[in-house]
């Protein structure tokens, strides 16, 4: 399995959270913050390991602008700011 960091917002629906990964645009839900998050590295786990036995996992990596650091940790690109914006 490969190394890797990425980002996390949970947030909520109705009684239900949601956590999410924006960089690879996967999220899952659980009945607490915990569950999501525990779910989500679950779901972000499967979808590397089915990308990597396809031998996709390096171009959807890079697609979504990851690098690969000294200790051979894929790192994803910084997230600058966050906001909820008003139209």
């Amino acid at each position: 399995m490969i190394k890797m960091n990425f980002d996390m917002i949970v947030f909520k629906e109705g009684d239900t959270f949601v956590a999410y990964c924006p960089e690879l645009d996967l999220s899952s839900c659980g009945n607490s913050v915990l569950n999501a998050k525990e779910m989500l590295r679950t779901a972000i786990r499967l979808f590397l390991e089915e990308s990597e036995k396809m031998g996709t996992l390096d171009e959807i990596l890079s697609e979504v602008n990851y690098t690969v650091n000294h200790d051979g940790r894929y790192v994803p690109p910084k997230i600058i700011a966050a906001e909820e914006v008003s139209l």
